[in-house]
Formats: C-alpha cells, structure tokens, sequence
C-alpha cells in the first residue's frame, strides 16, 4: 500500500472537498461534493452524535446515493449548513429528482465546538448555513488541513484538533480516503508525549515520523480527557468520511463504515465514550470499475481503518496556533 497523489481524500476519483471557517467564531463547515451521486452508508459509534438524512442510508432504504456529504461545528447550530450546501447543490440542478423537482441529498453530522474561545454571539441566526454554502462552492481537488473547515475549532484532551485527511492506494488499484474532523474527548497523542497512538500506520513521515516513544510512558494507558481538565464533558465529537473508489452496494459501504471506525480505536484514546458523538460516512464512487471480492474487502477494510487513523493524526499535527486557543497546538 501506498499514499496517494495529494494524501488527501480527493485522492478518490469522483470526489472534492470545500471548506469554509471563521477564525473570530473559531468553527467552520467542510463538505465532501460528490462529482456524480454516490452510494453512501453511516456508522455511529459515540453516544452522543448530532446528525442530519442518516436514516436514508440504511441498505433497506429507498436513496442509494447522496450528492455530498457535510461535517461541521457549531454542536445542532451547525446543522443549519446542509442547508445551505443543498442551496449551493439546487443552483447546480443536483438532486434525487422526483417529478419536476430535484432534491439534493445532503447527510450532515456536527461536533461540538461551541466552548473554545470563539465567539458565539451571532445574532438571531447562526452563521452555519452561509458557511456550507461557502464550503460547497469552494470545493475542490485540494484543501487545507488542521485548522480549518470543520476542524477550525477542534480540541482534544491534550492538544488541538483540526482536520484531517489521508489516502491509501491498494495493491489492486483501488483507493481509499478519509476526511476527519477530530474533537475528541479523549487524546490522539500517547500519554503526555507528542508521539501518536497512529504511529505503526504512519506513511513517510506524514505526522511528524516520531514512532511510539521508547520507553513507553507509564501512564501511556491513563486516558487523558477533556473534562478531567475543566473543560465540558460535553465538548466533544469525532467526525469523519471515509471513501473509496470501488464499486460498492449501500451493505458494503455500510461495512466499510463499520471497519473505519477500527481506525479511531487506534488513533484516539479513549474513543467511541458516551460523551463522544463519533460517526463515520462511507462514500463509493465506483469510479474505479472494480467490485472487489469477499477476501480483497478484507484488505480494504483494513486500508479504511489505517488510512482513518492517519488522518486523525493529521488533523491534530496540521492544527495551528490562534488567538485565545485553549490547548496548544501540536507544534507549539
């Protein structure tokens, strides 16, 4: 296995991604556009998720694709930005038609990032539907990563958070992305080093090359969580997309989902906590033409859960300093 190109999602032929943010709001909205509609599933892990159109990806359910997919802040404010990406969306002529109307399908989650240090105070109503218009509009082959987009306003118990993204090419040529905005409660980060719990997945040094520390902390399995530091125990919430290129049914994609969310188990401890409202996108594109076999999804799922695990790494390296943070940056 391998990176791909630009070691970003959009590595995944068929897909782009916008993002919009407001460093004095300290929040944001970033938006997977998918080139033509694509089979989607979801996966919730956390127990305390914030969602939008999730039910229509189950596999029994009648839409089998969606037009783009949105991850933001604000906690429920932040829902507002589905609806101006289906704004964005309807300008465009997307949507699943029905008669002479065309509705774009826009799934949503959010991450709460209302306490830290941004300021909230924006009148009647939010400023989230403007930021996913913005977000869509912007999309594209390239992003920044770290602090922007849904990650703007990210923290974890030790350091910010951000947004992240990382891709993995396939031996049989099929490939995988993520796209991550990490909050979480607990710490991507082993003990109170700067070493990564993803370390053993890292790729050319793409989050910094420091391995696991030698020796290990003897506190490396104390989870480290936000509130335990005064911080609200509400504050939290992993988001991500994970995609492929591959020919997928919406059962597939739903497996893939599932086999991402091994990719948060090994980048954040702790994950999956009833404070965390962690959840996970699949996106396939069929782009490829490749439908794979039962022994090569195998393969895939575990390329899903490193390449996530390589993107919540790098969401928090690629974080950088802001006024009034509340954690210090990786590199700080």
């Amino acid at each position: 296995m391998r990176k791909g190109p630009n070691n970003l999602i959009t590595d995944v032929a068929g897909l782009f991604v916008g993002n919009a943010e407001d460093h004095r709001l300290k929040s944001g909205v970033s938006v997977v556009l998918c080139e033509q509609p694509a089979t989607a599933a979801v996966q919730v892990l956390g127990g305390a998720p914030g969602t939008r159109e999730t039910d229509l990806l189950a596999p029994e359910n009648t839409v089998q694709t969606v037009d783009a997919i949105v991850l933001s802040g604000g906690s429920a404010f932040g829902l507002d930005a589905a609806s101006g990406v289906q704004a964005a969306l309807r300008e465009m002529g997307r949507g699943f038609e029905v008669g002479p109307h065309r509705i774009p399908i826009v799934p949503a989650a959010i991450l709460f990032d209302l306490v830290n240090g941004g300021d909230k105070n924006w009148g009647r109503f939010s400023p989230y539907r403007d930021l996913g218009y913005d977000a869509l509009r912007a999309a594209g082959a390239t992003f920044l990563t770290g602090t922007a987009g849904a990650g703007t306003g990210a923290l974890t118990a030790t350091f910010k958070g951000g947004l992240g993204s990382a891709s993995t090419v396939l031996a049989n040529g099929i490939t995988v992305g993520a796209l991550v905005a990490v909050n979480a409660l607990g710490s991507a980060t082993i003990g109170g080093t700067r070493h990564f719990w993803a370390a053993p997945f890292e790729l050319d040094d793409e989050f910094g090359g420091l391995g696991y520390p030698t020796p290990m902390p003897q506190d490396a399995a104390l989870p480290r969580l936000k509130f335990r530091e005064r911080q609200s125990a509400s504050a939290n919430t992993t988001i991500a997309v994970i995609a492929t290129d591959a020919v997928l049914s919406k059962a597939e994609a739903k497996r893939l989902a599932i086999a991402a969310h091994d990719g948060f188990s090994r980048a954040l401890w702790p994950s999956h906590t009833p404070l965390d409202g962690d959840l996970v996108f699949a996106l396939a594109t069929g782009a490829s033409g490749k439908a794979p076999l039962l022994e090569d999804f195998i393969d895939l799922g575990a390329a899903a859960a490193s390449t996530m695990a390589r993107a919540i790494a790098r969401g928090v390296h690629d974080a950088v300093a802001s006024d009034n943070d509340m954690k210090p940056s990786w590199f700080q």
